[in-house]
């Protein structure tokens, strides 16, 4: 996996850019040396449209100059868009058939990584967790994770598959850091951790430029307050991949160049200390 991964959820939901400026923010971030794209069948405006995220993921991939196998596309299965609405669907039918349309969504015959997107409080979690097991064995995916899991589940689900697992993927910025225990317990069984809305979500990524120790840091290296938050969210674990979403090619871009920016361990401690006061 790269360092730093584009989450693409922006590109299609609603205020999403027209579809050339989608395909060329993917393609930025891949010239900027990301190799990780985060997606779902649910990143749509609503189920009439299910996949819109894949296809233009496929379609950006087969597009480009490089080579679509050097990319690990990371899609989800489990939540459904019912009317534009965020509901969840874990039940074992629904996952195979996610899985179906997925693979014809992108274009591929396996998925990279396919993650059980957040926990259907209807279904027994095991029984959910169980389908990925079943696709692994089956050749239509050829990694299993896991997203928005607390720690009973991430080591629930690694016994369900096996020792198969490999990532979580939950919600983690400086200014949510309730999944700290997951991202340590990820780094303890060897798991990569992939933080949805590093920057802070949707709207809020400008936020991080009012920080101050944020902003101070940014500064001294002439480079964004965003930047910084991505570098130092990377120095926390070396299993961490943040997944910070674009919507141009300037920002994917600017997300990108994180991993190559290196703190102080004073700068890491000044951080440190402003997101744990």
């Amino acid at each position: 996996m790269s360092e730093i991964g584009l989450g693409a959820m922006q590109l299609s939901i609603s205020g999403r850019p027209d579809h050339d400026q989608g395909v060329a923010t993917i393609h930025a971030a891949l010239d900027a040396g990301v190799t990780l794209i985060d997606t779902a069948d649910a990143y749509c405006l609503d189920d009439s449209e299910a996949g819109h995220n894949e296809r233009l993921i496929g379609a950006a991939l087969r597009s480009g100059g490089g080579d679509p196998s050097d990319v690990l596309v990371a899609t989800k299965g489990g939540h459904v868009r019912p009317e534009g609405r965020w509901e969840v669907d874990g039940s074992p039918y629904h996952l195979r058939a996610a899985c179906e349309a997925s693979l014809t969504a992108l274009g591929v015959e396996a998925i990279g990584l396919y993650q059980f997107h957040r926990p259907d409080p209807s279904v027994p979690y095991a029984e959910s967790v169980g389908v990925l097991g079943d696709l692994l064995d089956a050749g239509k995916i050829r990694m299993a994770g896991i997203s928005n899991a607390d720690p009973d589940q991430i080591r629930a689900s690694q016994d369900e598959l096996g020792g198969r697992l490999v990532s979580v993927q939950n919600q983690y910025s400086p200014a949510f850091r309730s999944s700290l225990p997951e991202l340590r317990l990820c780094e303890e069984m060897g798991l990569a951790f992939l933080p949805w809305s590093p920057l802070g979500g949707i709207g809020k990524a400008a936020d991080l430029g009012s920080h101050d120790a944020f902003a101070t840091v940014a500064a001294a290296h002439g480079v964004s307050p965003q930047q910084v938050t991505l570098a130092w969210m990377l120095a926390t674990a070396p299993n961490v991949v943040p997944i910070p979403g674009a919507s141009r090619p300037e920002t994917a871009r600017d997300s990108a160049a994180a991993a190559d920016l290196r703190l102080t361990d004073d700068e890491l401690a000044s951080l440190d200390a402003s997101v744990d006061g």
